[in-house]
């Protein structure tokens, strides 16, 4: 006979549920509600109805674009106060106006994923991967038709793309 599920007979399982799809911590749930972390895992995996999971996953993306909504509001907001500052004359709060546009094209430039912060590294030519390489190579002079391959291979590394070459 198959085992019932505690988290579905449970009093709070809509709670339960919720947590579980807001990504709470399995111990903060199990402890709140008098429940096992195994308990809850196995009712996340076998039993948490789907749409709660795309409801929680829609929920989501409505509040990203509220937030991109916003920001070209403010971005728009910027704009007409550079036009009627530049309209007047006014020099000092059309610059201020300008900051506050090129801000806000950064922000939706960032929060659409056409600019990144994240560093790049160049790893054919850090100290790590230049050791790295050299220490293949000497292992592998005692194999000369693979060390020659695999220096050949090292040699066409495309940086660009971080492929090596063909």
């Amino acid at each position: 006979m198959p085992r019932t599920c505690s988290i579905c007979g449970h009093g709070q399982r809509d709670a339960i549920d919720a947590a579980l799809v807001g990504g709470e911590a399995y111990r903060h749930i199990a402890s709140r509600y008098g429940t096992s972390t195994t308990a809850l895992q196995r009712h996340k995996a076998e039993h948490l109805p789907a749409h709660l999971v795309k409801a929680h996953a829609a929920a989501e993306v409505a509040q990203a674009d509220d937030l991109l909504h916003e920001v070209r509001m403010l971005q728009r907001r910027a704009l007409a106060i550079l036009d009627t500052a530049e309209a007047a004359g006014q020099l000092m709060p059309a610059l201020a106006a300008i900051r506050e546009a090129r801000g806000c094209l950064e922000l939706l430039a960032k929060l659409l994923g056409e600019l990144s912060d994240a560093p790049q590294v160049n790893l054919t030519i850090s100290p790590e991967w230049l050791a790295v390489r050299g220490v293949l190579l000497e292992t592998l002079a005692a194999y000369p038709d693979a060390r020659s391959a695999v220096a050949a291979r090292l040699f066409t590394f495309d940086t660009r793309s971080g492929h090596a070459g063909n």
